[in-house]
């Protein structure tokens, strides 16, 4: 926990001079899903607040907004924790990705399309596989949907999908097998894209909804192992 809490204090830049409980927030989604806090972490308020600078009310507030978010759970007498998801929790994720992020490709319109950020988070991918860096294989798929999910210029929408991939991140954590859980799909990835640079969107849905479906399904299978072990 103090290697964690160290690198905490280096984000009282990101907080400025105007700090408020939503920049808290956003600074402790970020860690959550980076995976400097595990779920079922106990989350202090003396030593975050301490770490950040912030005030316990301010830090409370914070907790408050990402308890909302499904990514915090206050235990009366407790405190507060990092939530762990269920398996109905992460079919609905799933479920909700598929809703989501389909109706954006559907919704694209005519081609050519703005995919530097595709591209880039391909590459990102790609570059961490060749140095057996798993889990950054894991985060530039996470980028890759962020991504996807962006080309809809909604801020509601990514705004939505923030909170959905920072549970996602929640779930990998469990799992704890990111070799196998994001090898397969860097090739995926790029068929992807592939589909979207040749300006065919009914591939490119077909495509991102098998890999969704496969990804559900490989993810349930070692979640439901895992959480009834540590059960």
């Amino acid at each position: 926990m103090a290697e964690q809490l160290k690198d905490l204090a280096d984000d009282r830049a990101l907080l400025g001079r105007t700090s408020t409980a939503e920049r808290v927030s956003d600074i402790l989604r970020s860690r959550i899903a980076e995976g400097y806090f595990p779920p079922g972490t106990r989350l202090s308020e003396d030593s975050i607040g301490g770490a950040l600078g912030v005030s316990r009310n301010t830090l409370r507030e914070a907790f408050r907004l990402l308890t909302h978010e499904r990514l915090l759970v206050h235990e009366l007498n407790r405190g507060v924790f990092v939530r762990v998801l269920t398996v109905e929790d992460v079919e609905d994720i799933y479920r909700t990705r598929r809703l989501v992020e389909c109706a954006v490709v559907r919704g694209l319109g005519e081609p050519p399309y703005g995919l530097d950020g595709l591209a880039g988070a391909v590459a990102e991918g790609r570059t961490a596989a060749r140095e057996g860096d798993w889990k950054a294989v894991g985060t530039a798929n996470i980028h890759f949907h962020r991504e996807l999910v962006a080309l809809a210029a909604s801020e509601r929408t990514e705004e939505l999908m923030r909170s959905v991939f920072a549970e996602l991140r929640l779930a990998f954590h469990v799992v704890d097998e990111p070799q196998r859980l994001h090898e397969p799909y860097i090739a995926r990835n790029i068929a992807i894209l592939q589909a979207l640079q040749d300006g065919d969107r009914e591939q490119a849905e077909s495509l991102l909804a098998g890999y969704l479906d496969d990804s559900l399904e490989r993810v349930v299978e070692v979640y439901r192992r895992r959480v009834g072990e540590d059960g």
